[in-house]
């Protein structure tokens, strides 16, 4: 007999109790739902709505049924349909028919609620602590790489020399806007909205504050209605992990182009590579790959609960039972894809020669000529005109700009004089960017400097958040 099921004169058709159940998947969130029920059992014996020695029993009960899961000793049902009628069935087995009065005052509505409140608000501090340890990488390869040049593109095209770590820290900068991203979420993943009922609230005479306070959270929702149907703060989650995943994405597709062959700057650590079935000289960059394909799922994640909300009435429907796989999946994803980044990024050698034999042939110092020729009076536009000339020139005649004579420089303008190699030479083109947000040297050990102060902020963050979250139930 299912624990609803006093309306029904018939039992539920298998296929659909296999079509309808959840717990092949929200099972993993059996310890939210047991520290819930223990916070809301302990609001009914305060309130009297239940005698505190029926809150006592129920309460050891539910630490039973935990110990039980916890040592995997219980075998979840699909006649249960979810993790909350599982858990409910497991304490009336436990303690009999008192564990009925547990559900008194709530509904699964604002249950599930809760449970993915409580799993979501510590998966982003731990997310958050991820993201942190990549970005540590990050600065600990461009500390040690303040001094390596490396061709800068736009277009896929050379452009401009920067320094490599110049280059790293822009994705620094992403990653940093990620974390501060679900940082700022936190506080509207923090909200109780245990208390709510199905939708209209209770009859009964709850302390939803008590409740709150017990699970650590900050803020109650104040429309019951609002408090069952809202999905935002897991959408929001999925966006802000969406964006994570697209800044890891580009950064895994320049590691992929630069450890090739044809770039060869970079070579990643065995550990993080793979070989071929049938071509014993291949070194495959497979983590990286992986990284960039999983970003198209997690993407469609968040667009298939975009569309699952697009269209429902208020207040809970069933179609809501599809917001749980694509979070559990995003958060799997971040997991598996960040845990793996920072180690790669650590251990990647960095081949510095190849980076500045690559600027050394290419004619990406040739703004520097052109801003050369304004410093000396001559009009932009006209600088360009005349650096396009003379790099024609020059690939006609298979050199490059410092490999013109001052002779061969003349021919397109008298105010070339000798300082013009030492203003191409790409060591000085790199520390001419001599402004906030540059490439010069000074600029980039400024900038990691800056972000070494930033990251133990978020570390700072991460550990309060853990504390903050600590729920002496269990």
């Amino acid at each position: 007999m299912k624990l609803w099921g006093g309306r029904f004169t018939k039992a539920t058709d298998k296929l659909v109790e296999e079509y309808t159940a959840s717990i092949q998947f929200d099972q993993q969130l059996w310890r939210e739902d047991i520290i819930g029920s223990l916070a809301h059992v302990s609001m009914l014996g305060k309130c009297g709505i239940i005698g505190e020695d029926e809150a006592a029993t129920i309460a050891e009960g539910l630490k039973k049924v935990a110990a039980m899961i916890e040592a995997g000793n219980v075998e979840f049902s699909v006649e249960n349909e979810d993790v909350h009628m599982n858990v409910e069935k497991l304490l009336l087995e436990q303690i009999g028919p008192v564990g009925g009065k547990l559900h008194t005052g709530r509904s699964r509505n604002d249950q599930v609620a809760t449970d993915m409140h409580l799993y979501l608000r510590a998966r982003v501090i731990e997310i958050v602590e991820l993201v942190a340890g990549v970005q540590e990488a990050l600065l600990e390869q461009a500390a040690a790489n303040t001094d390596t040049i490396l061709p800068g593109y736009t277009h896929l095209q050379r452009a401009q020399p920067v320094l490599f770590a110049h280059h790293l820290m822009a994705y620094y900068s992403m990653l940093q806007r990620d974390a501060e991203r679900l940082m700022d979420s936190w506080k509207r993943i923090n909200v109780l909205p245990l208390g709510a009922g199905a939708l209209a609230g209770t009859t009964f005479p709850i302390d939803r504050e008590y409740v709150a306070e017990l699970l650590k959270f900050d803020a109650i929702y104040s429309n019951s209605m609002d408090a069952v149907s809202d999905r935002d703060f897991i959408i929001e989650f999925l966006s802000n992990s969406s964006l994570l995943m697209a800044h890891l994405s580009r950064l895994c597709e320049e590691l992929i182009l630069w450890m090739s062959d044809e770039f060869n700057f970079v070579e990643l650590d065995d550990a993080f590579c793979t070989g071929s079935s049938i071509m014993p000289q291949k070194k495959n960059p497979d983590v990286a790959e992986l990284v960039r394909g999983k970003t198209g799922r997690v993407y469609g994640n968040l667009f298939g609960l975009l569309t699952v909300l697009k269209g429902l009435p208020l207040a809970y429907n069933k179609d809501m039972q599809e917001d749980k796989e694509g979070m559990f999946d995003t958060v799997a994803t971040l997991h598996g894809a960040l845990s793996l980044f920072a180690p790669m990024i650590r251990t990647m050698k960095v081949k510095k020669e190849n980076m500045r034999q690559a600027v050394a042939h290419d004619f990406s110092n040739a703004t520097d000529l052109a801003d050369y020729l304004v410093g000396k009076g001559m009009p932009f536009r006209q600088a360009h005109e005349v650096v396009g000339k003379s790099v024609l020139y020059c690939i006609e005649q298979g050199k490059y700009l410092l490999d013109l004579t001052m002779e061969e420089y003349k021919q397109f303008s008298e105010l070339f004089e000798d300082d013009i190699y030492t203003a191409l030479d790409p060591q000085n083109v790199v520390n001419a960017r001599n402004v906030l947000g540059g490439t010069a040297k000074n600029q980039v050990e400024s900038q990691v400097a800056a972000a070494g102060v930033e990251l133990k902020k978020t570390q700072q963050w991460v550990k309060d958040h853990l504390q903050k979250i600590e729920v002496q139930l269990l």
